[in-house]
C-alpha cells in the first residue's frame, strides 16, 4: 500500500470515528429539552428548520394520503424535499425513517380493543 492510500484509509477511519462520536453524543441526551438545546448549538437555524421539515414530511407521507403538491401547500416544503424524503422512506435501504416511525407507533399505540374491553 502506498503512502497516499494509507493517508486516505486513515482519513476515512477518522471520519467514521467522528461520526460515531456524534451519534454516541446524541444517544446521551436524556429528554426533549436536552435534545433541543444540543441541536440548537449544533445546527444553524436553517439546518434545524430543514431537519424539522423533513421529519414533518415523513410523518405526513406515512399517515395521510396527500399528494406532494398538497403537502407543499400545507407546510410549504419544496417538492424536491418531499420527493427526497419519500424516496428515503420507501426505497432506500437505510431504513432510518421507517425505524423511528415503527418505534413511535409501538410507543404511542393504543392497546387492542379486546384489552380495553377486558379492563372495564
Amino acid at each position: 500500500m502506498d503512502n497516499h492510500e494509507n493517508k486516505n484509509k486513515n482519513k476515512n477511519k477518522n471520519k467514521n470515528k467522528s461520526n460515531i462520536d456524534l451519534f454516541e453524543a446524541i444517544l446521551l441526551l436524556r429528554n426533549v429539552q436536552e435534545c433541543e438545546i444540543f441541536f440548537k448549538d449544533l445546527c444553524t437555524p436553517q439546518e434545524l428548520t430543514a431537519l424539522k421539515e423533513r421529519w414533518k414530511v415523513c410523518q405526513i407521507l406515512e399517515s395521510k394520503n396527500m399528494s406532494y403538491r398538497e403537502i407543499h401547500g400545507a407546510i410549504g416544503v419544496s417538492l424536491a424535499t418531499i420527493g427526497r424524503v419519500a424516496r428515503f422512506l420507501r426505497e432506500e435501504s437505510y431504513g432510518g425513517y421507517r425505524l423511528i416511525l415503527q418505534r413511535l407507533n409501538e410507543t404511542f399505540s393504543m392497546p387492542p380493543k379486546k384489552e380495553i374491553e377486558k379492563s372495564r
